[in-house]
């Protein structure tokens, strides 16, 4: 018995030892085989990607299944016991993570509807499959994090990533653009700054409700204020109606781009005041009529989230053929829409700007498109502001009228020419290659 372990503790010695050339000759056919498709999948992949400096990588792969200059499974050659077992599970949850890391970022991820967002297209409760490939998937701008999570630990309440490093925006090739009418997560957009025990509505609504240093200040109602990069934002699924380069408007609650009117969904849902005989709408009914729990809780709200006056008056979204059910009621005395209100202005995006919007008459707003130029003035700044501070990361300020938009700061003189003389007869200042711009400044 001690014999054969201590034939197995040779093997195992003389497979860990050796020139570069012997490694290789002690190799299996299954593990060049395991190595070739692995490599080629890594390849095909660092050619989606358009960085060959992730070929280096093939020289890790090449030591896992063949050299093993590093002992990945040295491990193995422990005696059976309680450590021997520990690595075991520590080496498959590792693999099993990696591959869901990599799965979910440029294949595909699951999701579910949190909320009665898209109602009934989408329903409180689905669990998605998203496909990343459509578009292409976005390289992860935040490589370091736990790739099950958002960007909060269940149980352990805290941040599922690590901020830095932070990699530029970059979206790798797709099989097609976005288009209209499309169905898409993505990142809420004013999910940057978040209130911890508020995060619904959004940080800058609770600071125009309740006033910046309140929301600051007490963190026993609102939390710990923090910041999220752009790819750990909480996900949003909502519908494409708008592309780059149109101009979007909302009108009496139709969607209008470039000043045609959009066919209305069929299940489209706008909100009614509904007001009874004091007979209550029974969750049977609900059921029947498909409003969701977040619904009903609110359905004795306002707009504003001011309680209703008439205790038997009702809020709800409701459909074409919702709004009929009800109307059937004997006991139903009214189902009237609920009009705009104008203290919704503020509310709206650009939050804190009043441009008299409202989420029934809203725009119209220009969406940029890429190489296109946006004539920035003090009235339409507001709308990019965001876009160009929180997303391109560039500084911008306005002084009385003008619009600073500051891009950077130069840090070196890569090449310096002189236009009044000819390329090799002074036209090049060599005495400012590689100089700083403000040498004064240390």
């Amino acid at each position: 018995m001690a014999t054969g372990k201590n034939k197995e503790k040779k093997e195992e010695y003389v497979r860990q030892t050796g020139s570069l050339k012997e490694r290789l000759g002690r190799v299996k056919k299954t593990r060049w085989w395991r190595f070739g498709i692995v490599a080629l999948i890594y390849v095909l992949w660092t050619l989606w990607m358009g960085n060959p400096l992730l070929l280096l990588g093939l020289l890790l792969l090449a030591d896992i299944y063949l050299t093993q200059f590093i002992p990945w499974g040295a491990w193995k050659g422990w005696k059976k016991g309680p450590l021997r077992t520990l690595m075991s599970w520590i080496d498959a949850i590792v693999y099993a993570l990696m591959l869901v890391y990599f799965l979910f970022l440029f294949i595909g991820q699951n999701y579910q509807i949190p909320s009665s967002s898209l109602e009934k297209s989408l329903l409180t409760g689905d669990f998605l499959w998203v496909n990343k490939v459509t578009y292409g998937p976005r390289v992860p701008q935040t490589p370091l994090h736990f790739p099950l999570a958002q960007n909060m630990l269940p149980i352990l309440n805290c941040k599922s990533y690590i901020e830095r490093p932070q990699l530029d925006y970059h979206r790798l090739k797709g099989l097609r653009n976005v288009e209209r009418m499309d169905i898409v997560v993505f990142n809420f957009p004013a999910g940057d700054t978040v209130a911890l025990k508020r995060t619904n509505p959004d940080y800058y609504t609770l600071c125009l409700e309740n006033g910046h240093d309140v929301v600051n200040n007490n963190k026993e109602v609102f939390g710990d204020i923090i910041y999220r990069p752009v790819d750990r934002r909480d996900n949003y699924v909502k519908r494409c109606l708008g592309l780059p380069g149109e101009t979007l408007q909302i009108k009496d609650g139709i969607v209008y781009v470039n000043g045609k009117a959009l066919p209305q969904p069929k299940n489209v849902q706008y909100c009614y005041y509904i007001e009874t005989d004091g007979t209550r709408i029974s969750d049977e009914l609900y059921d029947e009529l498909g409003v969701s729990m977040d619904d009903r809780e609110l359905s004795h709200l306002d707009e504003n989230g001011t309680p209703l006056l008439l205790p038997n008056s009702y809020r709800l979204p409701l459909t074409a053929a919702m709004k009929k059910t009800l109307e059937s009621k004997p006991w139903v005395k009214s189902v009237l829409r609920v009009q705009p209100d104008q203290r919704e202005s503020l509310r709206t995006y650009p939050v804190g700007t009043d441009y008299g919007w409202t989420r029934a008459d809203y725009g119209p707003v220009w969406i940029p498109k890429k190489g296109a130029k946006v004539d920035l003035t003090l009235q339409n700044l507001p709308l990019y502001e965001r876009c160009i501070k929180n997303y391109e990361g560039n500084d911008l300020e306005v002084k009385g009228n003008q619009i600073l938009h500051i891009v950077g700061t130069p840090s070196i003189i890569l090449i310096s020419f002189n236009k009044d003389h000819k390329l090799f007869d002074g036209g090049i200042r060599w005495n400012r290659i590689f100089k700083l711009p403000n040498p004064d400044k240390k």
